[in-house]
Order: structure tokens, then C-alpha cells, then sequence
């Protein structure tokens, strides 16, 4: 990899960090020094920075990753951009006329929001202002924003005000977000309030579509979302270990995978 340039700013260079993080499982110190062309001590401020603001951990000669769902969601949109969307394409394929949609907050859901086509009248039910952001301007879409406490970490609404409203509607399909997927007990998530609202869509949708990047599998989370028997279609990446596929179809699960180019 090329050095970075060395007077790049703070923020992008603790951007490029958190990547780099992301894809290669730590980063140390001295070699970032390098990269970036600059010195030990301001690497260690900003891994220090980022530690602070819980974006990674502290270890000696460097840093490790948190999981991706303990970050912003403006940070998690940079990672593994080509990977969701091709998920988010065969996703919105699942999409018919007409219908209601929920749509949960999360990176993958903002690029599965991209992926709808127009005029194909479309009712969008959302806890994320960024999702409603994106469709208002198109054509074709009638857009309910769902209103509550904004949790800036998940980019939504969260409480159980959010989640009475959402009992309040009913969709054709829901796509929540998931942090874990595990063949005998479902999906999963980090956060308590998160999992509440995924399970009023759930319970407010006629079908349910969990998206998910391969490293979901096998994940660990805190909090039940649904188990395999509430989910209709699941939608994975290309290349998706065989055994995994065949189990969850086995369980009535419809199985989609992305394309392996867009």
C-alpha cells in the first residue's frame, strides 16, 4: 500500500485508521508512523482520540477494533461499501409495486434505500432520517418518518414511544438490521433499545428480509431480535459457506445470494 500523504488532516487520517482497522483486524503504531510520513506521538494522539471517543481499543504498539456495530453509523458507511451494495441490489429485487416497506437504520439499509427503483409507488416507513433524506426527492415514494429519541450512534429513532408507532403500521416487508445470525437462535443485536425496535417491524411486517456481510455469522450479540422461523428471506454474500446455506433453507429460510460483480 502507498504511503499516505503527510499532511493529510486529523479527521481523514483517523478515517483511513479506522478502515485499515476494519479490514485488517489491528494496526500498530510505528508502521502507521510510516505510512502516513509522520510521528509516533501524533499516531498515538490519534489512537488515543479514537479510543476516547470508543471507536477502537488500546493496546501496546497499537490499536484494535471494536465491532463495527459499536460505530457511528456515518463511519460504518465507508466500510465495506462494494460488499453492501451489492447486498442492497439483491435486496431491492425482493421489493414489488405498491408495497409498504419498513426499513431500519443501519449502512447496509441506507444503500438497500438506494437500490429501490423509482416509480413503483412505494410507501417507506423509517426510524432513519438519513433513509428519508435520501428517497424524499425521487420519484414514486411516499415516505412515514418515525419519530422518537434520536440515538446519533444508530443514526435513528430508538425508545418505546419509536416503537409504539411502528406497532401502528403494517408492511408488506421489513428489512431490520442484524449484528448476529446464528442458525439455531437467530438474529441478534448490541444494543437493547435497537432490538426492541427491530421486533415491532418484525411484528408489523407480512415478511421479514435480514441482510447480512458474511462476518455476521458466527457473531455474538447480546439481545434476540427473532429466531430462524421469523425470517422469510435472507440475503448473503456470494460466497457463503454451502453447509450455512443449505441449513437455513432446510428451515424454510428463502436463501439470496449478491452477485459476485455488480
Amino acid at each position: 500500500m502507498s504511503a499516505a500523504p503527510s499532511d493529510a488532516l486529523p479527521e481523514e487520517r483517523q478515517r483511513e485508521i479506522l478502515r485499515r482497522l476494519s479490514s485488517q483486524g489491528r494496526v500498530v503504531a510505528a508502521e502507521l508512523a510510516i505510512n502516513f510520513a509522520i510521528s509516533e506521538d501524533s499516531i498515538r494522539r490519534d489512537l488515543r482520540e479514537l479510543a476516547a471517543r470508543g471507536l477502537c481499543r488500546r493496546v501496546y504498539g497499537g490499536a484494535l477494533p471494536v465491532g463495527q456495530e459499536q460505530l457511528p453509523v456515518s463511519l460504518r458507511r465507508a466500510l465495506q461499501v462494494e460488499t453492501k451494495l451489492r447486498l442492497a441490489s439483491k435486496a431491492a429485487s425482493l421489493v414489488r409495486s405498491g408495497q409498504t416497506l419498513l426499513i431500519d437504520a443501519g449502512s447496509t439499509n441506507s444503500a438497500i434505500a438506494d437500490a429501490l427503483p423509482d416509480r413503483m409507488n412505494l410507501t417507506i416507513v423509517t426510524t432513519a432520517p438519513d433513509i428519508a433524506q435520501r428517497l424524499m426527492d425521487r420519484q414514486g415514494f411516499e415516505i412515514l418518518m418515525i419519530g422518537g429519541r434520536i440515538d446519533k450512534r444508530a443514526g435513528a429513532t430508538v425508545g418505546a414511544q419509536t416503537a409504539l408507532e411502528i406497532r401502528r403500521v403494517r408492511a408488506d416487508l421489513c428489512f431490520p438490521g442484524a449484528c448476529a445470525i446464528d442458525l439455531d437462535t437467530g438474529v441478534w443485536d448490541v444494543d437493547s433499545e435497537e432490538a426492541l425496535i427491530k421486533r415491532a417491524m418484525i411484528e408489523s411486517s407480512g415478511e421479514t428480509a435480514v441482510v447480512v456481510t458474511t462476518d455476521k455469522f458466527g457473531a455474538i450479540a447480546a439481545h434476540h431480535i427473532a429466531t430462524v422461523d421469523q425470517i422469510d428471506h435472507l440475503i448473503a454474500e456470494h460466497d457463503i459457506d454451502a453447509t450455512i446455506h443449505a441449513a437455513f433453507e432446510a428451515k424454510s429460510v428463502s436463501v439470496y445470494l449478491a452477485d459476485k460483480d455488480r
